[in-house]
C-alpha cells in the first residue's frame, strides 16, 4: 500500500473548500464543512493521512513537510479553487519529484483534459464517484488498468480510461468519522446555524431531483440515491456518541435526506433509541430537506430528536423554480414551513439571486416571501454557474457571463457571474445586501435573536463574533462592488 496524503491545500483565508455540493467561498459568517469526499477514500486506505488545510488555517509553510516520503498524493479541487490547488500541485512536485499526485473534484471530473493540461505537477484526474478509483491506485495498480480516471501517458498525451462504475452497496464504504476523529480538529468546524462541535457524514449519495445549478447530482453523485443501511448509520452514529462525546450536533449531508420518506423515518426511530430527543441527551441531529415533506413524517423526526432542517427555498417565484427543475410548489413549502414552526423545528433557509428568469420583481417576491415564511436563519447566494451544470450549458449557450470567467474574486469572495438584458449582474450582486439587511433589521427577527442570545451563554458569544463577522462580509461586499 502507497503512502499516501489526502489534502484540502491552503487557500483564501476563511475559504471553504470542503463545501463540495454547496458553494465553495467565503461566507457572510465564517463557516467550514468536514471534508468528508476525502475522508472517505482516507477511510479505505490503510496508513494514510488527510489534512484540511483551509479549516486548521495552515499555510503551504505550515504543512510542506508532510509531503515528504508521501508516494501518493490526492487533492481535492473546485472550480473556484483550481487555480490556488494547481500552485499548491507545484510546490509539491518541487519538494517530492517522485510522487504520484492527482486531483480529485468535480472541476476535474467534467474537464479532465483541461486541467491535466494546466500543469504538468499532476498525473492523473480521477472522474465519477473516486472512492475505489483511489484504492486502485493506492494498492500499486497501474495508471492504466485503474477505471475512472484520465492520466498522463510517458509521452505526455493524455489517456481516458474507462469509466468508473457507480458505487451501488454504500455500505462498502468505511465510516468516515473515525478520520475525522484520528486527522482533524473538530472544533475547527462550525456553521452559523449548527450547535458548535457538530460533525455531519452522508448517509448516502445521489439526488432524484434536477435543480439545473446542483453540482454534485450532475457531476459525480448521479441523480438515483443510494443509501446505506439504517444499521450502517446508527454504527457511524454510535462511534460520535462514544469517541467524539464533545459533538453536540450530528448534522447527516446527503443532499435530500428527506426525499425517502420511510428511510428518514427509519433512520429517526433508530436515532430516538439511541436517546436524541430525550431529556438530558446531550446530542441533537438535523440534515438537508426540500421543502416538501409531509407533516406526518415531521413529526416522527421532531419526536426523535430533529433539531434543525436546511431547506433550499431559491426563490418566492414559481416560474424560476420551474425554470430551474426544483418540482416545489410555492404553496406546498409554505404548508411545509408552517408545520415546521408549529413543531419547534428550526429551519435555515437559502436563496439563490440571478438564476434565470430572474427580474428585480421576481426578487422583491422572494425577499418577502423570505420575510413571510420566516426560517431562523438565512444564506442568499449568488447563482453559480458551474462547469457540468445544466446552468453553466445555459448561461454559455445564451451569453449570461458577465464577461468572467472565476466564480470568485482574488480574496474568495462570491461574484455574480450571470448578466441578463434585463437585469446587470452589479444590481444583482447589490440585491444580495438588501436581501440580508431586511431580513434581518426587522425587530422581530432582532428579537428572536436576542432572546436566542439570553438564554444561552454560549450562543451569546458566538453571535457576537458572527454579527462582527456579518458586517465585515457587508463591509467587503461594498468593496467588491
Amino acid at each position: 500500500m502507497m503512502r499516501s496524503l489526502f489534502l484540502q491545500g491552503p487557500s483564501f483565508d476563511g475559504y471553504d473548500g470542503g463545501a463540495g455540493a454547496r458553494y465553495q467561498m467565503k461566507r457572510e459568517v465564517k463557516s467550514f464543512w468536514y471534508p468528508t469526499w476525502l475522508a472517505q477514500p482516507a477511510a479505505m486506505v490503510p496508513g494514510s493521512k488527510l489534512i484540511d488545510a483551509p479549516a486548521h488555517d495552515q499555510s503551504w509553510d505550515d504543512i510542506k513537510h508532510e509531503v515528504d516520503g508521501m508516494e501518493l498524493i490526492v487533492l481535492h479541487t473546485s472550480t473556484p479553487s483550481f487555480a490556488q490547488d494547481v500552485k499548491c500541485a507545484e510546490l509539491i512536485r518541487a519538494r517530492n519529484p517522485t510522487a504520484l499526485i492527482g486531483l480529485v473534484g468535480a472541476k476535474v471530473a467534467v474537464e479532465p483534459d483541461k486541467s491535466l493540461a494546466a500543469t504538468a505537477s499532476v498525473d492523473f484526474v480521477a472522474r465519477e464517484e473516486y472512492d475505489f478509483t483511489i484504492l486502485d491506485i493506492a494498492e500499486g495498480k497501474p495508471l492504466a488498468e485503474v477505471d475512472g480516471i484520465t492520466w498522463r501517458a510517458p509521452d505526455g498525451s493524455f489517456v481516458r480510461n474507462k469509466d468508473r462504475a457507480m458505487i451501488e452497496n454504500m455500505d462498502d464504504l468505511p465510516m468516515v468519522s473515525p478520520i475525522y476523529k484520528r486527522d482533524l480538529q473538530i472544533e475547527k468546524y462550525f456553521g452559523g446555524y449548527l450547535k458548535h462541535p457538530y460533525v455531519s457524514f452522508y448517509t448516502g449519495r445521489g439526488c432524484k431531483s434536477r435543480c439545473t445549478f446542483c453540482l454534485w447530482p450532475q457531476t459525480i453523485g448521479g441523480h438515483n440515491y443510494r443509501g446505506r443501511s439504517v444499521a450502517k448509520v446508527v454504527e457511524e452514529v454510535k462511534y460520535i456518541i462514544e469517541n467524539i462525546p464533545e459533538t453536540k450536533e450530528i448534522f447527516f449531508d446527503d443532499d435530500t435526506l428527506t426525499d425517502i420518506h420511510s428511510r428518514v423515518e427509519e433512520i429517526a426511530v433508530a436515532l430516538g433509541e439511541l436517546g436524541f430527543g430525550k431529556p438530558g441527551f446531550p446530542m441533537t441531529w438535523s440534515c438537508n430537506a426540500k421543502a416538501n415533506v409531509p407533516r406526518k413524517t415531521l413529526e416522527i423526526l421532531k419526536a426523535n430528536g430533529l433539531r434543525l432542517l436546511l431547506v433550499g427555498y431559491e426563490s418566492g417565484n414559481q416560474q424560476i423554480l420551474h425554470n430551474i427543475k426544483k418540482g416545489l410548489r410555492v404553496d406546498v413549502a409554505k404548508q411545509f414551513t408552517k408545520d415546521c414552526h408549529e413543531l419547534g423545528i428550526v429551519i435555515h433557509g437559502t436563496f439563490i439571486l440571478g438564476l434565470p428568469g430572474e427580474t428585480e420583481e421576481t426578487i422583491e417576491e422572494t425577499i418577502n416571501y423570505a420575510k413571510e415564511i420566516n426560517p431562523h436563519t438565512i444564506q442568499v447566494s449568488l447563482a453559480a454557474p458551474y462547469p457540468g451544470t445544466f446552468l453553466y450549458k445555459q448561461a454559455t449557450e445564451n451569453g449570461w457571463f458577465d464577461n468572467s470567467n472565476s466564480l470568485l474574486t482574488d480574496d474568495g469572495n462570491q461574484i455574480a457571474q450571470l448578466s441578463y438584458p434585463h437585469l446587470n449582474a452589479t444590481v444583482i450582486f447589490d440585491k444580495v445586501e438588501e436581501f440580508y439587511k431586511r431580513f434581518y433589521f426587522r425587530p422581530s427577527k432582532i428579537g428572536s435573536i436576542v432572546w436566542e442570545m439570553l438564554r444561552d451563554w454560549d450562543m451569546m458569544k458566538r453571535r457576537l463574533r458572527e454579527g462582527v463577522e456579518f458586517f465585515d462580509f457587508l463591509r467587503r461586499r461594498k468593496e467588491a462592488a
